[in-house]
Parts: structure tokens; C-alpha cells; sequence
């Protein structure tokens, strides 16, 4: 998505109903982004039982 004319990227955290339980943007896509989105989200909602991605390289 683009905010003010710049990239960014936008994490979600769903449940197993689809409702969404957390967002994040962040203006990088790397494992850095990716681990801290994953570690606050595990902070919140402890950990979950499975993890799916969208098949991109992070």
C-alpha cells in the first residue's frame, strides 16, 4: 500500500474465524519486520498454532 506516495506493508494477524486481531505497517519487508510484527503479536495473544504466509520470501 502507499501512504503519502510511499511503500509500505501491511502485516495482519488473524484468527481462526477470519476476524483480524492485530495490524502493522511497516516501510520494510524483510525477517527483521516480520519477527517483530510476530513477536508483539505473540505477546498479545500468545502463541498460535499454526502460521500461514502468503508465500512472499519473508
Amino acid at each position: 500500500m502507499k501512504i503519502n506516495g510511499k511503500q509500505h506493508y501491511l502485516w495482519r494477524a488473524v484468527d481462526h474465524e477470519g476476524e483480524v486481531l492485530e495490524s502493522f505497517v511497516t516501510t520494510t519487508r524483510d525477517r527483521r519486520a516480520a519477527l517483530k510484527f510476530l513477536g508483539k503479536s505473540m505477546k498479545r495473544h500468545d502463541r498460535p498454532v499454526d502460521v500461514v504466509t502468503d508465500r512472499l520470501r519473508t
